[in-house]
């Protein structure tokens, strides 16, 4: 059993799952699947404005799904090919076999995917959770990572904000159980504008538009029998890798951390307090900050042309060095 599986609970199969809505695909965007011994990755990509320009990877948070980096990738898909994973059991992507979902397990998916993609070193960039496999990724393989983009990620804080607790919630037996009985009447609409209150700085932010395709996703993935178990085990991840000491911390990891890195956090953040933002830029020995006082835990989905900037620039400076 791995440490973040379930006593009790087996992991459902690709096989098991049930047939529900597809999931969307933007104007623009491609979705493909990639089949690896044991796992099974939804892949979302825009096509580059040229060939031959360098690979790009993005890595979603809890909870979410390649459809997180919809606003983003655009405005960079004249610099970079980039491509957007589903991580095992979110979005489109099934259970892995083995059920694990520690941030070991979703780092060993990401270095399996870039394995056998062959497109040597990526620009990798995460989001929370995301940014946290991206951390143990660069710190494990460097060799796959050319430069690497975090928004607000999920490192080990000492005093976890009050509003962060929810969340954390999950990992303890019996909570995820508990809250899906009690919100069991609630509408995809009622859990999606509280995601979205909790994620980011300014909620009235997000379009009409925006909002119906949310629901919508949410109306999908509640339907999946394995929603609930992946995001408890996945919540498990998290917590165990805030209690790891030694070379497997993620803040001795990041200092090993070798690429150009940008950090990027939200001022109205509620689940990665602001004030990491200092511990991590002297964290990252090769690492450059950018605070966005308004936006919340999600960043590139609010403000994603300032994110996309600040990358470019990245880009420009360790393409000098």
């Amino acid at each position: 059993m791995s440490s973040t599986e379930l006593p009790g609970v087996r992991a459902v199969t690709a096989a098991a799952a049930p047939k529900v809505a597809a999931v969307r695909v933007a104007e623009g965007e491609e979705l493909r699947s990639v089949a690896l011994p044991g796992l099974t990755l939804t892949v979302r990509a825009r096509p580059p404005a040229r060939t031959g320009l360098p690979h790009a990877l993005y890595v979603h948070g809890l909870g979410g799904s390649s459809l997180n980096w919809s606003a983003l990738m655009p405005f960079l898909e004249d610099i970079v090919d980039g491509e957007a994973l589903d991580l095992p059991g979110f979005g489109d992507s099934p259970p892995p076999d083995d059920g694990n979902y520690s941030v070991t397990g979703h780092a060993r998916a990401v270095i399996r995917f870039l394995d056998s993609a062959g497109h040597g070193p990526v620009h990798l960039l995460g989001n929370s959770l995301g940014g946290a496999v991206a951390t143990r990724v660069a710190a494990v393989r460097p060799d796959l990572v050319r430069t690497l983009t975090l928004i607000s990620p999920a490192m080990p804080e000492l005093r976890v904000q009050r509003s962060a607790w929810p969340t954390a919630l999950l990992a303890v037996p019996g909570v995820a159980t508990a809250f899906n009985r009690i919100t069991k009447d609630w509408s995809a609409e009622q859990r999606t504008r509280g995601v979205l209150a909790l994620c980011y700085g300014d909620p009235t932010r997000v379009t009409d538009e925006a909002l119906r395709n949310a629901v919508e996703e949410m109306e999908r993935r509640i339907q999946l029998p394995y929603f609930w178990d992946v995001m408890t085990r996945s919540a498990r991840g998290i917590v165990d890798a805030y209690t790891l000491g030694g070379q497997h911390g993620l803040w001795r990891q990041a200092e090993r951390v070798l690429a150009p890195t940008l950090l990027v956090y939200g001022g109205r953040d509620q689940l990665v307090a602001y004030r990491m933002a200092r511990k991590a830029a002297a964290a990252f020995r090769d690492s450059r900050l950018l605070t966005l006082p308004d936006a919340g835990h999600v960043a590139m989905m609010e403000y994603p042309e300032t994110v996309a900037q600040a990358f470019r620039e990245l880009l420009d400076d360790s393409g000098r060095s």
